[in-house]
């Protein structure tokens, strides 16, 4: 690999690297605002008599969501590793 081609490269991967850096700072901000509105939510279902209960709820729930949407997103992703490298294999 030629010089150029070297300093692209690392070029790309700086912005690739910042991309996702940005994007999950942004995913962050997103996921902290929308704690604050459910705990608000949840606040008001829940009043002060019953405010552990309520924050127990809303931990049980948001860790079950999380666990679903990571084991689906690892589902995916070995799918589509698998179609990968039967692609590669097929070439």
């Amino acid at each position: 690999m030629s010089e150029s081609n070297q300093k692209r490269s690392f070029r790309l991967e700086i912005l690739e690297k910042l991309s996702s850096l940005i994007t999950a700072g942004f995913g962050l901000v997103a996921a902290l605002a929308w704690n604050e509105v459910i705990l608000e939510l949840f606040n008001t279902v829940f009043p002060k008599q019953n405010a552990l209960l309520g924050k127990l709820i809303y931990a049980i729930i948001v860790t079950v969501i999380v666990v679903i949407v990571t084991v689906k997103i690892g589902n995916l992703i070995g799918k589509i590793k698998g179609r990968d490298s039967n692609n590669k294999d097929n070439a």
